[in-house]
């Protein structure tokens, strides 16, 4: 028996990880669970899966907690995760959490040592992957990605040695704007943009999609996943998302890992690996399939990869990480931005390409040295789209 503490549990890869929890109650337990707001939601979760402890964002809600639940350990604040994951056993940490609120608790996971981590938060890699990659080395916590793409990479090298690899080949959907230029993309509305032809997601990562940034990131999580050089890591649009990525090796064999999409195939996974468990997934029928096609990214989406490219050869260079941090602080704040309504799609590649033409490289020696660059980052957005028009 796994006993599993889900941080991010009320989101969209935190209820499907607990989907899979309830399909093996003889293999799988909850120890733990965490969310910022959502906590009506958590409540039911707190009633069905019966953990030993959890954390939520607000003081007043741990509190109310505290009266329902008189015997359940509770905590609070980014603080409170850290000091859960210290404290509460477990046998896998599943890290569920959007954006880089989710890299403290990656950190202090893989530094306790005893445990996997289940990754589906990638900015820890994006912001941090050289001191995330060489703790879990150091402690000896194997990091299990989670995300479709970084799944299938890990499913194709099972039982083959990564140093045959010659690349990696990730795949990309194109989000609902495959191909488009600038000029179409003028007037997308959030609406349109939280539109995804294949995948359900939450709203950040679904507009991630939308501009390409999220394979992007992936690309850069990629580097510290496996160790690759930026020069063999490539990208591939795959609309039907049946492929989810493949690995080339150096005696000229492709593998993939092929499926529709569910994200519950490669949750299971990080639970179960290298054995497989029942997901409820439909089986490929490949004659209704009928045929698989791929293509060169184009358009806008052109434009996230090089961004990620770039910062990906600043860093092999120089050995100076600063740049995909702040790329994905930079990101965030505009991802936040368009969804408030506050400027338009076109902006947030704009003003990345802007912010990384100025940006210059430092060294990323420390969690506070990422959280430094990722606060510049910010405020160099608010300053160039909020406060100098403003001005003017």
């Amino acid at each position: 028996m796994k006993r599993v503490a889900i941080l991010g549990s009320t989101g969209s890869i935190g209820t499907q990880a607990l989907e899979v929890i309830a399909s093996n109650p003889k293999r799988l337990a909850i120890s733990m669970l965490t969310c910022n707001s959502r906590v009506d939601v958590l409540r039911g979760q707190i009633d069905r899966f019966r953990p030993k402890a959890v954390c939520v964002g607000r003081k007043a809600d741990a509190a109310e907690l505290g009266r329902e639940y008189p015997r359940l350990k509770i905590y609070c604040g980014a603080e409170g995760i850290k000091e859960a994951i210290g404290t509460v056993d477990c046998d896998v940490v599943l890290n569920a959490i959007v954006g880089i609120a989710g890299l403290e608790p990656t950190i202090e996971a893989v530094r306790k040592g005893g445990l996997t981590v289940a990754l589906a938060n990638k900015e820890s890699l994006v912001t941090a992957g050289r001191i995330v990659m060489e703790a879990a080395r150091a402690s000896s916590v194997p990091v299990i990605p989670v995300d479709s793409e970084h799944s299938a990479i890990f499913q194709c090298l099972a039982g083959n040695d990564e140093n045959t690899i010659k690349r990696i080949i990730l795949t990309a959907s194109g989000g609902p704007f495959r191909g488009f230029a600038r000029d179409r993309l003028t007037s997308v509305t959030v609406g349109d943009a939280l539109i995804h032809p294949n995948w359900k997601m939450g709203r950040k990562i679904t507009i991630d999609s939308a501009t390409m940034m999220n394979k992007a990131f992936e690309l850069i999580e990629a580097k510290w996943l496996y160790g690759m050089e930026a020069g063999r890591i490539e990208v591939v649009v795959h609309p039907q998302s049946i492929v989810h990525s493949l690995v080339e090796f150096d005696d000229g064999a492709v593998m993939a890992q092929l499926g529709h999409p569910d994200m519950k195939v490669p949750i299971s996974y990080a639970f179960s690996g290298p054995d497989r468990w029942m997901t409820g997934t439909r089986g490929l029928d490949l004659i209704a399939l009928r045929s698989l096609y791929f293509e060169e990214p184009s358009g806008e989406a052109r434009r996230s990869l090089d961004l990620a490219y770039r910062v990906m050869h600043d860093s092999e260079a120089t050995g100076h990480d600063s740049g995909a941090v702040a790329l994905n602080g930079a990101n965030e704040e505009l991802v936040r931005l368009f969804l408030e309504g506050k400027i338009q799609f076109v902006d947030i590649l704009d003003t990345l390409e802007y912010l990384i033409d100025s940006h210059r490289p430092m060294a990323i020696t420390s969690i506070e040295d990422v959280f430094v660059v990722d606060r510049a980052a910010r405020r160099a957005v608010l300053e160039r789209l909020v406060v100098e028009p403003l001005l003017s």
